[in-house]
């Protein structure tokens, strides 16, 4: 017998497994969603998507956090028939109705009223340690930077008014706890949160609740806006997805999507500046766009309006195409390559 096979069968942890064989790496879920550019955002892929762990989206107040966690809850009870939403809910803002806009059947959905952090923290780890791997469950929290610590309200009946230096770490400790079990468990969490400006020479966004999000989250996205106007008129936002944290998606990245008030989140929003920059569109005149084939570098003669371009006859053949999707992936994705090659080994060692 190996020491491997001695040391697999000697394993208190019936988990344990041959890395190569291991369920937790080779049958990894991908949740796609319908808009490809958010897929980008959280695998590097436009055939990527939600991924088991803990993703948050932070940002200001009316950034669409809540939008994107019900987007990417849709996009995995569509995939499994007989999966469930439980749906924690600290700010009571998000209406059924909203729900229902995305399509959500609002029966799939266990609706849990929040009030401080050791509430979530016993209720989320009783539930999920109650659940087997292979049934299907889908978490959102809504949201862990509006809940306070119990002994921040406990503080407030009793009439102080000290400072509460516990929050962090309970936020810290439901984070430590629930992460193991989301993998273990193959769930997708899905947290809002809120961001503060951080004081100093160059002020930046920083995410709220202390380090604990930082350590255990595979995504954090924290959102921007611009307002998108007709005129005078808003008609939407146009949103920037900063990628401050990702397991497969390079860091710092920053990722265009629109938001239009009568159609909501635009499909293949994003993509157009990105097929610029590879080619596979040129703008021929100020205002106009044409398809080039990447293949021959010829040109169509048809000449498109940026508003003629959001429907699926103009991006079927661009997203289908295999160097699109690699040019994607070369711009976003964290490389799998050596860490060490053979070169840098034999530098290392030379004798000069």
């Amino acid at each position: 017998m190996s020491v491997l096979d001695k040391i697999k069968k000697n394993s208190s942890i019936k988990e344990s497994a041959i890395l190569s064989k291991s369920k937790f790496f080779n049958d990894k879920d991908i949740i796609p969603t319908p808009i490809p550019i958010i897929n980008v955002a959280l695998s590097g892929k436009l055939d990527g998507g939600l991924t088991p762990g803990l993703t948050m989206w932070a940002g200001p107040s009316k950034h669409f956090k809540t939008a994107f966690s019900l987007l990417m809850a849709k996009a995995y009870l569509d995939k499994y028939e007989d999966a469930a939403l439980l749906f924690y809910d600290s700010e009571f803002g998000t209406p059924q109705s909203y729900f229902v806009s995305f399509g959500i059947d609002t029966d799939r959905v266990l609706h849990t009223p929040i009030t401080d952090i050791e509430q979530l923290k016993v209720d989320v780890m009783n539930q999920i340690t109650n659940v087997e791997r292979g049934e299907r469950l889908i978490i959102v929290i809504d949201s862990i930077g509006n809940l306070a610590s119990k002994k921040e309200v406990d503080d407030a009946i009793d009439g102080k008014t000290v400072a509460d230096m516990s929050r962090a770490k309970q936020i810290k400790s439901l984070f430590r706890m629930v992460t193991p079990h989301l993998s273990l468990k193959d769930i997708p969490m899905v947290v809002v949160n809120h961001t503060y400006m951080e004081i100093g020479m160059f002020p930046k966004a920083v995410v709220g609740g202390g380090t604990g999000s930082y350590y255990s989250a595979d995504n954090i996205f924290i959102l921007g806006r611009q307002q998108e106007k007709d005129g005078s008129e808003i008609v939407g936002y146009n949103f920037i997805i900063n990628v401050e944290k990702s397991r497969y998606v390079k860091e710092k990245s920053k990722i265009p999507v629109s938001v239009s008030f009568d159609g909501g989140i635009s499909k293949y929003s994003g993509l157009l500046d990105i097929a610029l920059e590879s080619g596979h569109v040129i703008k021929p005149s100020n205002g106009w766009y044409s398809k080039v084939d990447i293949n021959t570098g010829e040109v169509e003669e048809k000449k498109y309006r940026i508003k003629d371009t959001y429907n699926s006859s103009f991006w079927n053949p661009i997203l289908s195409s295999s160097s699109f999707k690699e040019y994607i992936e070369k711009k976003y994705c964290i490389a799998n390559g050596d860490i060490i090659s053979d070169e840098t080994i034999e530098q290392a060692f030379e004798v000069e």
